[in-house]
């Protein structure tokens, strides 16, 4: 899967995911949708963002969870 929304720049954010170059690192964008915002009040906030960016931000999550194990608290 190519992500073309997607950057990693070791000189920008600490190399962290950002959406198109943008200091936006996609982990925010998630955090966001996790929260409950709208697509629309993401887009208020990041003006500079579009539906696209936040749509590839959750592929690129997903596919960052399904490429390695995270350890979880087990239910007693």
């Amino acid at each position: 899967m190519a992500f073309t929304r997607i950057t990693v720049d070791p000189n920008k954010m600490g190399g962290v995911p950002c959406v198109r170059g943008l200091r936006i690192p996609v982990a925010t964008v998630v955090e966001m949708v996790a929260d409950g915002m709208s697509e629309d009040g993401i887009l208020r906030a990041y003006p500079d963002l579009e539906a696209e960016d936040i749509h590839e931000a959750l592929r690129y999550a997903a596919a960052a969870v399904r490429e390695r194990e995270i350890p979880l608290l087990s239910n007693p």
